[in-house]
Formats: structure tokens, C-alpha cells, sequence
């Protein structure tokens, strides 16, 4: 009995290494199925918004004086009209002319150009992305000449949030004249600024005067690709665990290897 007892205590212990692997092997191809199922999930509701913005953008326009009723800053935003096409009819206000520094457009550096538009009939105004300029690389304070109408225009464009944010650069100048150079802009803090009755949106404007900007915007995509490809990266890692497992633990302790002839 005394002979077999290293044997034994051998055998407990590769015992004891078999199923602490097995349970390692088990939590972690659950893990990695389990976020893979989460990727899916997400995927799923970023689909869900992709549909709802492209049934949104296929609407018909809102004519000028149901934009400028939905666009009243005291009017609470849901969400519902992000995307949709509007007309507008108005004056632009040239004098708050916005330059948001570091935006690209096809890859080029330069500035979106951004303009509140007085809207007909109305005591409100709308902040309108209007398009892109190129900048200057030896002074990027050298705005290129935008063409501004002083009298009535009519925009077409779509509802938007707010401009995307930058990191926050030191040495956002001013331009030419009152117009400003900046990083970003917060829609509240521009109408406080400015005095302006704003609404809550802005319109990213896709037709009307050229004005010599560029506006080939990029559409929307809410990244369902992004969210697939993590999923089928996750599902994966699971499948190599649950085959490594099953090929060390299992199919090497049936078949061992047989030692070479010498």
C-alpha cells in the first residue's frame, strides 16, 4: 500500500489539474460567447437606428412653415425629427458667422463653415452647417471668401445635433472682422452669446446657394459593421478555446503520443 501511494497522490493531483483547466475552459468560452452575444445585441439596436434614420431622411420635406414651427427653441426636441429634410426661408445673419477649426472634408484639413439663418415669419433663427472651406497652412486665421447673400435664400438640408466636438486646441483666434475662429461650438452658449432666440437643432445644408463651399457630407452610418466584426472576433475566440480544450484535454489523453523509436 505504502509502494502505491506516490502513485496516488499523482494521479490526485493530475486529477485536480484536469478539472481546474476544465472550469478555467468553461468560464472563459462562456465569457468570450457571452460578449459576442452582447456585439450581436448591439448590432441589433445600432440596425434599429440605422433603419429609423434612413425612414426619417426618406420622409417628405418639411416645408418652411412647419420647420419653423418645429424648430421654436422653447419646442421640447425627442428626437423624432433629427434626419428630416426641411426648406427653409430666411436672411442669413453674416455678422455670427462661425469657422470650426480642424474639420475634414475627403480627408482635407479646413473649416465648417456655420451661419444662424433669421427664418420668415419668425423671431427664432437656425444655426446652419452651410459646407467646408479649405485653410490656409502659412496663416490660419486667411479665411477664403465666403459668398453671403444679403437678401432672402432659400436652404434645403437635414436636421442635426449640435456640431461633433474636437479636442480643445489652444490658439482658436479670431478671424477677419467679428467672425470667429473656434474648436468647437455649444449651441446654448452660442445663443447666449449672441442674444439669438436659436433652436435646439442645427440643419446641415445640402442644397441652395454654393457659396463657394464644399458639401459633400459623409452619410450616417450608426457602425453596425463595427459591432458584427466584434462579435465574429469574440464567437471565435470561444470556438479556438472550446478546440484547444477538447485537443489537449481530451484527444491527447485518449491518443498520447507514442515515444519514438531510438
Amino acid at each position: 500500500m505504502e509502494s502505491d501511494y506516490p502513485g496516488t497522490v499523482q494521479g490526485m493531483q493530475a486529477q485536480g489539474r484536469f478539472w481546474s483547466v476544465t472550469l478555467a475552459a468553461v468560464l472563459a468560452a462562456g465569457v468570450t460567447a457571452s460578449l459576442g452575444r452582447w456585439q450581436l445585441d448591439r448590432a441589433a439596436q445600432k440596425q434599429a437606428l440605422q433603419t429609423a434614420v434612413e425612414t426619417r431622411a426618406a420622409q417628405p420635406p418639411l416645408a418652411p412653415n412647419d420647420a419653423v414651427r418645429a424648430l421654436r427653441p422653447d419646442t421640447a426636441q425627442d428626437g423624432t425629427l433629427l434626419h428630416r429634410t426641411v426648406h427653409l426661408r430666411g436672411r442669413w445673419l453674416q455678422e455670427h458667422t462661425v469657422y470650426l477649426d480642424n474639420r475634414q472634408m475627403n480627408g482635407r484639413p479646413g473649416f465648417f463653415v456655420l451661419t444662424p439663418l433669421q427664418l420668415e415669419g419668425a423671431a427664432h433663427s437656425v444655426l446652419v452647417q452651410r459646407g467646408w472651406i479649405a485653410r490656409n497652412f502659412q496663416d490660419r486665421t486667411a479665411l477664403a471668401e465666403v459668398e453671403t447673400s444679403q437678401g432672402r435664400v432659400e436652404v434645403t438640408g437635414r436636421l442635426a445635433p449640435g456640431p461633433a466636438r474636437l479636442l480643445e486646441l489652444a490658439g482658436a483666434d479670431q478671424g477677419p472682422g467679428s467672425s470667429h475662429i473656434r474648436q468647437n461650438l455649444d449651441l446654448s452658449a452660442f445663443a447666449a452669446e449672441t442674444g439669438l432666440a436659436l433652436a435646439p437643432l442645427t440643419v446641415v445644408q445640402t442644397q441652395g446657394p454654393a457659396d463657394g463651399l464644399l458639401r459633400q457630407w459623409p452619410a450616417f452610418s450608426a457602425g453596425v459593421e463595427k459591432h458584427h466584426g466584434y462579435a465574429f472576433q469574440w464567437f471565435g475566440l470561444s470556438g479556438l478555446i472550446a478546440l484547444l480544450y477538447v485537443w489537449f484535454q481530451l484527444v491527447r489523453r485518449i491518443h498520447p503520443r507514442r515515444p519514438r523509436p531510438a
